[in-house]
Order: C-alpha cells, then sequence, then structure tokens
C-alpha cells in the first residue's frame, strides 16, 4: 500500500464532530483514510458508524471541525459531484428503493445515481459491466428478478454491485454481511478479500458488528465507541483484546487464525495483547 500523504488522502476528518438537538452523535474525531487502504470500523450499537459513514459518503455535514472527501473541502464544493465518485452500500439506500425495479435495472442506473431505469440511455458496455460485477458477486442469475423478491442476503450482493458499478474512487460499506447465512456471508467475505488485494480497486471503508466478518487483507481499523475512537490505525496495532473490551464493556478474548480475527467473551480477569 501506498504512504499517505495530504495529497494522497480520500477522508481527511480533523477534530470532527456531529451535533443535533444538543446532543453530540460522533466526535471530536481525527480520521484519515489513503488511496489503496482497506478500513474496518467496529464497535458496539450506538456508537457513531454510521453517522460517521454518512460523513464519509457526503451526506451529511459535520457541525464542528474540518472535512475534506477527494481532495475537496465539505461546504466549498458540489456535494453532488462528491457522491458520484463514492460507490455506497447501505441499509437506507435499500429502503428507498422500489419493490418492482429490476436488479439489472438497479445497478446499471447507477451511472447516473438514480434507482432505477427511467429515460437514460446505456451503452451495451453498460450492461455488460453490471453482469460481470453481478457475477463475480454470485449474483448474475438475478438481474431478471425484482427488488420485491430477494432475500436479505441477495439485496446486499445486489447492493455491493450497484456501489462498485461506477468504478468509484471510494467504497463504502455498511454491514454488507448483514441478514446473511453463514454460506452467504463467506461467499461475500472472501469476494471483498479478493477485492481487498486487488491494487486497482478503490479505497475501502466497511462497518461490522462482528469481528469474524473483517475480510483478510484489510488494511487499517478504527473502534468507536459512544462517539469516539478507542483505537485507530494499522489493523494489527489496533484489532486486541485490551481495545475491544473497552469498547464493549465486557471483558472480550481476541484470536486471529488464518488471516481472521474471532472474538468471544471471556471469564478470565486480565486480557493479552495479541
Amino acid at each position: 500500500m501506498e504512504d499517505v500523504t495530504s495529497q494522497n488522502l480520500l477522508i481527511d476528518f480533523r477534530n470532527i464532530s456531529l451535533i443535533r438537538q444538543g446532543h453530540t452523535l460522533v466526535g471530536p474525531i481525527d480520521w484519515q483514510v489513503g488511496v489503496g487502504q482497506r478500513w474496518v470500523i467496529i464497535g458496539p450499537n450506538g456508537a457513531g458508524k454510521t453517522t460517521l459513514i454518512r460523513m464519509a459518503s457526503a451526506e451529511e455535514f459535520p457541525s464542528t471541525g474540518s472535512a475534506a472527501l477527494l481532495g475537496e473541502q465539505i461546504g466549498r464544493t458540489d456535494m453532488r459531484d462528491l457522491r458520484a465518485m463514492i460507490g455506497v452500500s447501505s441499509s437506507a439506500l435499500a429502503h428507498r428503493i422500489p419493490g418492482q425495479e429490476t436488479v439489472g435495472n438497479l445497478v446499471v442506473s447507477a451511472g447516473y445515481a438514480v434507482l432505477g431505469r427511467f429515460r437514460e440511455e446505456y451503452d451495451e458496455t453498460d450492461f455488460e459491466r453490471a453482469h460481470n460485477i453481478l457475477e463475480q458477486l454470485g449474483a448474475s442469475h438475478l438481474v431478471e428478478r425484482t427488488w420485491g423478491t430477494l432475500s436479505e442476503g441477495e439485496r446486499k450482493r445486489v447492493l455491493v454491485a450497484r456501489a462498485l458499478m461506477t468504478d468509484p474512487e471510494l467504497l463504502i460499506l455498511d454491514e454488507p454481511t448483514a441478514g446473511m447465512d453463514l454460506g452467504g456471508r463467506e461467499d461475500l467475505v472472501a469476494y471483498l478479500q479478493d477485492l481487498a488485494a486487488d491494487e486497482d480497486a478503490p479505497a475501502i471503508v466497511m462497518i461490522t458488528h462482528h469481528v469474524e466478518e473483517i475480510p483478510p487483507g484489510f488494511t487499517h481499523a478504527l473502534i468507536l465507541d459512544a462517539g469516539e475512537a478507542v483505537a485507530s490505525g494499522p489493523i494489527d496495532t489496533v484489532m486486541t483484546s485490551e481495545n475491544l473490551s473497552k469498547a464493549f464493556h465486557q471483558q472480550v478474548a481476541l484470536d486471529k487464525i488464518d488471516g481472521r480475527y474471532f472474538a468471544r467473551r471471556s471469564r478470565s480477569v486480565g486480557q493479552h495483547r495479541l
């Protein structure tokens, strides 16, 4: 991975906070994501993960601090232009999709930042790209299905495909394996592992509640609790029993086997760093 400098920062948050009705949802926090990095954000419910991601996907403005995305200062650029360069898979997007929309149209229409085809014109190469991405995710057989007939796991695959359709500079995945059975989860983790190893792939930021869902090859981690960073940096220094115990407010034992993390509650008093 490349060394991170101010010239290749895709996310550059400095002392930012998001405050609503006098309540701080996240922050103050510093967070920088560079070209080629693969980040996982983990923490308990209510930790501020999705709020932080909404700012990183140009959907929210921070209340305080300095925030830049893709080299552009938030508040001084058209947010629509930024969103076009950021691929997002999230439950918030899923809730906006009409039940009758076909998978093929949903994925190909990402190029126009709309949910499904209307009067836009697409090239054959657009449809080929959509089909190829769906195929890589094991979802090409869904291309003629409508959104309303898909299982939760199938919807997750389609959303990831849509997020990749525009060849984004930054890929943001909000709990991409939530709702999947074991087989579906492992298939998607394997795909994300391959994507993480691809030097031409975009920088990746993924939210998860479970360390078992972190694909091998992810380079950095941010652990949040109560809107603040418990730890942030290279994944092997951040993902420790000590940091997870602090964030989840109980003793957590952490193991790493074949590049995958596994966590469980520990009955012992003391924890050791991996």
